[in-house]
This record gives structure tokens, sequence and C-alpha cells, in this order.
């Protein structure tokens, strides 16, 4: 029973971070839209351009990038070069993956060891950004975030196929498989007239 309420207690958090993952995106998504707008207006209404608007861009579009990593690979919706994983049969597929995700998980911890080594360098260093005076350490902060949640997903992913026999997982939600709904509909309109035709014969 604890250990059933453990793993709850692990499902709220994983769900609390992918809300806040999400939020984080979502934001910066809205505040790059504002940001070029105004810019656009400013430039060709006042012929005033912000003169922090392409700095905020690029702080905007680095915390998209690497708290989008750990999003993406949570949800299973990184890019994957699968040619020789998919030629596998699904028991030493579950394994392989299992594989898979444990160097994933460690070439991503290894990440946020050096972003963080990096980010203290700059933090002592005092530097800040050039228009909007930021210390520039916190413009780096999704970096270090981005690369140690996605490896916590890969270890989550590890974690689930060692445990789990019925599915190959991909992240510990998500189950491999083709959800392409046009290839979706292709197959189930040959399935559809394979059987119809198999009882034409009969």
């Amino acid at each position: 029973m604890q250990e059933h309420g453990r793993w709850r207690l692990l499902l709220w958090v994983d769900r609390a971070v992918s809300g806040l993952e999400a939020l984080i995106i979502g934001a910066c998504v809205a505040v790059m839209a504002v940001n070029t707008i105004a810019n656009v207006f400013g430039r060709y209404v006042f012929s005033q351009s912000l003169y922090f608007s392409e700095e905020l861009n690029e702080i905007m579009m680095v915390t998209i990038t690497f708290v989008g990593l750990g999003y993406v690979t949570r949800k299973g919706l990184h890019i994957r070069m699968s040619a020789l994983y998919d030629a596998v049969p699904d028991v030493p597929r579950r394994w392989l993956m299992a594989l898979i995700a444990l160097v994933s998980a460690a070439a991503m911890f290894l990440l946020a060891w050096y972003a963080w080594e990096y980010v203290a360098k700059v933090a002592s260093r005092g530097r800040i950004t050039p228009a909007m005076q930021l210390p520039l350490w916190i413009t780096y902060v999704g970096v270090v975030a981005g690369f140690f949640l996605a490896g916590v997903q890969y270890i989550a992913t590890v974690v689930v196929n060692l445990t789990r026999s019925d599915d190959v997982w991909i992240s510990h939600c998500k189950a491999d498989g083709y959800e392409d709904p046009e290839l979706t509909t292709i197959l189930e309109l040959k399935q559809a007239d394979a059987q119809s035709s198999g009882a034409g014969r009969e």
C-alpha cells in the first residue's frame, strides 16, 4: 500500500512538472509573439524599434528549446532513428529501448552537469546581457533544467520497460506505435478490404 502511494506521489509530481513545462513553453511563445508584433508596429508606425526585442526573443527561444526537451521526452515525441530498432522482435525491442533510454539519460545528465558548470562560471564573472542588463546566467537556467528533466524522463522510460511486459514504451506514459491518422485510416481500410475479400471467397 505504501509502495502504491509512493508511485501515485511520483505520478502527481510528474504531472505537475509537465504542467509547469507546458506553461513555461506557452508563456514564452506568447511573449515572443507579442514582442515581435510590438517591434514591427514600433518600427513601421513610430520609426523606432524596441531596443531589447532581439535579445528577448533569443532568451525565449533558448528557454523553449531546452525546457521543451523534457516535455517532448515525456510525451515520446522526440525524433528517433529506428531502422534497426523496428527490425527487432517485441521482447528484445523492449530491452533495446531500455538500453537506448539509459544511454540517452547518461548523455542528458552529463550535458546538464556541463551546462551547470558553465552557468556557475558565467555567474561568478558577473556578466550581464547587453540590452536588458540582466545577469547572463539567468538566460541559461533553462538549458540546465531541460537536460536534467530529459534525463529523468529517460530513466523513467528505462524503469517502465524493465517492469512492464505488456508493451514497448518510448516514454513512461507512451507505448510505441504509429499514431498518424492518415496511416491509421489506410491500414484500417486495407484490413477491411482483406476481410471482405476473404469473406467473398468463402
